[in-house]
């Protein structure tokens, strides 16, 4: 069995009913799975009318939308592989896949991604053509010999059908499982990135067993807003709603998810930590601003919410009048919550970053639990997932079936199974390195308990050694700190060092804020920050983070930088899933942080 084949069986019995739903003209529309099954067979029929052969690699440069399924499929359907990129890359970002993956062909969603293809196209001596998802191109863009419109492929791929549709499917229904399916670009938090090859067979082994996990079918719907060229959308958001006939609904854009939530009705959506903990925020600050009764009311219910959760942590059973008080706050006030995520959300999937432990147990309290995992883009991605009746907080979850985890030596995470990758595309070295005797070497360190629930404590490389030789696992108290309200992002700083220092992002708006309230007078961000009143509340409150969670002194941040602007992709300080770029970020601050170390 291949993706192909699964996509299109599920067509056949689904038919008529929605396979996806996408918003045009200021209201959501459906595409049945019989004209998403027609899509792809147009497109893969042009692919092959312009001369595509089995095995070769095409680009696809796009955000989610229906289009970057359709390609995908039909890419898929050719015997092919595709290459898929962030829309957020940069030309050269762009040109270092397409060369690199060797792509032939390129899709590209607008005219914004087009013109990052022309600009690289003539360094680009194996990419044939550009084919456009949007048909309003400003003409000076069209243009170009190598660009053409998808609608034009497709016109090609109809004309190519009409006789040779048996041809089509005979070469996908003989595509192996075992053959490689996409070439997925690791962010490259160090380095170029480096292309991990995944076969068909290791996306339908981690959507088989992530499905034996939790029920989906196919009265589900998820909502995509993740980039589709991340692992763990293209897996859990996409490979699996297929291979349970459930909808996949469209977000348009990060910024418009909550309305899209009350539009759509999710069942189901995958994020990372940092939605969740915005989310957190703003239920909680919502509530501090109300008064009286509402008030009360509300944290009576954060009360019970926490109490639930403690149930669940020591393994214990609620009372009969703890459950009658949760149902009766679901009434009064978790329902509303459940209003705003649309109504009808069974569970989050959290992944691409550690989610906060006091998050997970308060949407688990209201009734809307967040089931974190951990995977990686070499294994396709979950290792590990929490779900219903298999939960421990503050951990990852249980491994998943099929798959197995050892603890090495030095506490990195090994894992072996049928979603583990070939290897590094083009980089035997790299292959060598990460990839051995069966066993992936994930850069991961973490501990599994007698359950065989995973535990993530840091990154490998990332770890500290302070100059009194202590190992320090950062994450850890940036996570902790990350989760004050007045603190957005945070890097501990201090190998070889004789104390721990950081860089702070704060939450710029809610540090205004505060200067009002106490009259803090301030012309611009960068005085705000510098002013001695602000620098002290930072401090007490890193000083409370560390007090209330029992952080060693020899952990303890002592001294900080507050930074003037968030970390961005634009200054090349975060990746497109917003992992933190350490060695780029300390290479940029460098001069700041030495500072603090020389009194």
């Amino acid at each position: 069995m291949n993706l192909v084949q699964i996509f299109f069986e599920q067509a056949r019995r689904l038919k008529d009913r929605p396979g996806m739903l996408v918003k045009r003209d200021g209201k959501y529309v459906q595409i049945s799975w019989s004209k998403w099954a027609t899509q792809v067979e147009e497109i893969a029929g042009g692919l092959l009318a312009e001369g595509l052969q089995a095995g070769k690699k095409v680009a696809l440069l796009s955000e989610n939308r229906p289009e970057w399924a359709f390609a995908d499929l039909a890419i898929l359907a050719c015997a092919c592989a595709d290459s898929p990129v962030y829309p957020t890359n940069l030309a050269r970002q762009v040109e270092y896949i397409v060369k690199d993956s060797g792509a032939v062909f390129m899709f590209v969603s607008s005219a914004e991604q087009l013109e990052k293809g022309i600009a690289i196209i003539d360094d680009c001596p194996g990419l044939k053509k550009i084919f456009v998802f949007d048909e309003k191109i400003p003409a000076d863009l069209l243009k170009h010999e190598k660009v053409m419109l998808l609608s034009q492929l497709m016109a090609a791929g109809r004309q190519w059908l009409s006789g040779n549709a048996e041809r089509l499917e005979a070469i996908w229904q003989n595509i192996d499982a075992n053959d490689l399916a996409t070439l997925i670009y690791t962010s490259g938090t160090t380095g170029d990135p480096k292309g991990v090859m995944l076969t068909h067979n290791n996306f339908i082994s981690n959507v088989e067993a992530c499905s034996k996990c939790v029920r989906v079918d196919s009265t589900d719907t998820f909502l995509s807003h993740l980039p589709l060229s991340h692992v763990l959308e293209r897996m859990s958001g996409y490979y699996m709603p297929i291979y349970n006939g459930s909808v996949i609904a469209y977000a348009e854009s990060i910024d418009q998810v909550s309305q899209n939530m009350t539009e759509v009705h999710p069942t189901i959506m995958i994020s990372v930590p940092r939605l969740f903990e915005k989310i957190y925020d703003r239920i909680f600050d919502g509530a501090q601003q109300t008064s009286g009764l509402k008030k009360r009311l509300a944290f009576w219910a954060f009360g019970l919410a926490e109490k639930i959760s403690a149930c669940e942590r020591e393994g214990q059973q609620p009372s009969g009048f703890l459950k009658w008080q949760h149902s009766l706050a679901s009434k009064l006030v978790f329902g509303k919550l459940g209003d705003k995520l649309g109504g009808k959300l069974r569970f989050f999937i959290s992944g691409g970053a550690p989610l906060p432990q006091k998050v997970a147990e308060f949407f688990y309290g209201t009734g809307y639990p967040i089931f974190e995992g951990y995977g990686l883009t070499e294994t396709a991605p979950v290792l590990a997932v929490n779900y219903y009746d298999h939960m421990k907080f503050g951990t990852v979850g249980p491994v998943l079936e099929g798959v197995e985890i050892k603890i090495a030596e030095d506490g990195e995470i090994l894992a072996k199974g049928p979603n583990i990758a070939l290897g590094y595309y083009n980089n035997p070295e790299a292959t060598a390195e990460a990839f051995v005797d069966d066993w992936f070497y994930t850069g991961d360190v973490g501990e599994l308990d007698s359950d065989n629930f995973l535990k993530i404590t840091d990154r490998k490389k990332d770890l500290i050694v302070t100059a009194g030789g202590k190992n320090i696992a950062p994450q850890h108290l940036e996570n902790l700190l990350k989760m004050d309200k007045y603190i957005s992002e945070a890097m501990l700083y201090g190998d070889r060092m004789k104390f721990i220092s950081a860089l702070l992002v704060p939450d710029f708006e809610r540090v205004e804020e505060y200067a009002l309230k106490n009259d803090i007078l301030f012309t611009d961000v960068k005085g705000l920050m510098e002013n001695p009143e602000i620098r002290a509340m930072i401090g007490r409150r890193i000083d409370k983070v560390q007090q209330e969670n029992n952080i060693p002194g020899y952990e303890q941040v002592k001294k900080f930088v507050i930074l003037n602007s968030e970390f961005s992709m634009d200054n090349n300080e975060v990746t497109p899933t917003l992992k933190l770029k350490r060695k780029i970020v300390t290479a940029k601050y460098k001069q700041e942080l030495d500072a603090l170390y020389e009194n």
